[in-house]
């Protein structure tokens, strides 16, 4: 591989931890401080609607000033969140935590991109396999991100988190050296520059190839965000696990996100993205029926990590066949429709998540993903059926 996509992985690993750090503490630092429980999710909800709403601007200012300058953007728009995490805690803040959630979001918006810039480092035919490397980095994001939380957890903590927040900003500050220091624009093998072009939006819509992979990526997203965001409150609040037990899931949880894109990228080649897709919807349906079977610990942690494997084959078989549905003039204006589309629908899993865990317990709410499932397999049929020589 590249450097480029070798300097996305390490990147990746860093700037990614404001993902696992705010799941980890963001619901439990909002029981702590907004003013009902309901409320308890939105800073976990809030980081995937300041993704949602940075992806067109990113995606716009990348096609323009170029990836570099504006994963540089993002990096800095990840330590400025947890500077503000830290004034948070430090003044006991609701308002500036949902803020620091919405700026994290912005941040981790320009990080979904690495996938994109490492497709675009590498010949074609190596594209799902620089994809897949790239989100190895969250790997170490897995296992970082709630480790760094954990430092200000403690109950003799004067201000809970800030120390933590304080971890944060220097892990945020790293990932800007290293893209600083070591990406090269040049690298990318872009045939040309294109400022719009291309076929009408409409037109290239029309194709249900592009409709399988958004949805791919937007329900195994969705579906995994859903789940994983009142898995902290529900282990803690409804099920009377320790701190340390939802700690040791989510990371495990993550570690199983990422961990399958050793191989992913090479099964897209070997076994075909339909068949991986097919894989990560029965790994989905895995998590559910065992999820709404009991509340133990190896309830949770075994359909933690099915939810896990699942959304890495989705998202990677997503990710390798968005490509084949648009031209390299078009490619900014997809990537950002689909990623808007990806994280528009899990800002909405996760803001909902924590009112349904109130109303309906958990065995409730990891049911509601079931029709979200046979959304994306009745699209997935309408791609096969319609372009049966594109499966591969």
């Amino acid at each position: 591989m590249p450097l480029n996509v070798w300097v996305l992985v390490a990147a990746q690993a860093l700037a990614m931890c404001t993902a696992p750090f705010i799941v980890f503490i963001g619901s439990i630092q909002g029981r702590l401080l907004s003013p009902a429980p309901e409320y308890a999710t939105l800073p976990v909800g809030l980081v995937v609607v300041g993704t949602v709403l940075a992806i067109k601007p990113a995606t716009w200012l990348m096609e323009r000033a170029g990836r570099k300058r504006v994963m540089l953007l993002g990096a800095f728009m990840g330590v400025l969140a947890a500077v503000l995490g830290a004034l948070s805690s430090w003044q006991g803040s609701f308002m500036l935590l949902c803020i620091a959630s919405v700026v994290g979001g912005t941040g981790l918006a320009v990080v979904h991109q690495y996938r994109f810039a490492a497709m675009e480092s590498v010949p074609v035919n190596m594209a799902g396999s620089a994809a897949a490397r790239v989100l190895l980095g969250g790997l170490v994001a897995a296992w970082l991100g709630p480790e760094v939380a954990a430092i200000g957890s403690g109950s003799r903590e004067a201000f809970p988190f800030l120390t933590s927040w304080v971890g944060l900003a220097f892990v945020q500050a790293a990932a800007f050296v290293i893209l600083g220091l070591g990406y090269k624009a040049r690298g990318e093998l872009v045939r040309e520059a294109h400022s719009g072009g291309g076929r009408p939006l409409l037109e290239i819509l029309r194709n249900p190839l592009v409709w399988a992979a958004i949805s791919a990526a937007a329900v195994g997203y969705a579906v995994m965000s859903f789940i994983m965001t009142a898995t902290p409150l529900s282990m803690t609040e409804v099920a009377g696990h320790d701190l340390d037990d939802a700690k040791r899931v989510i990371q495990l949880h993550i570690m199983a996100m990422y961990l399958p894109s050793l191989i992913s990228g090479w099964l897209t080649r070997v076994v075909g993205i339909p068949l991986l897709m097919a894989a990560g919807l029965i790994a989905y349906l895995g998590c559910i029926l065992l999820a709404a079977s009991g509340i133990s610990f190896h309830h949770y942690l075994g359909a933690l990590l099915l939810l896990g494997v699942g959304w890495n084959f989705l998202f990677v078989g997503g990710t390798c066949l968005l490509p084949e549905g648009y031209h390299d003039a078009e490619r900014f204006r997809i990537q950002g429709l689909n990623d808007m589309m990806v994280f528009g629908s899990q800002a909405t899993a996760a803001l909902s998540a924590g009112a349904v865990l109130s109303w309906m317990g958990w065995g409730g709410l990891v049911l509601i993903a079931v029709p979200f499932l046979v959304l994306h397999g009745i699209l997935m049929a309408a791609w096969l059926i319609r372009s049966p020589s594109s499966a591969h």
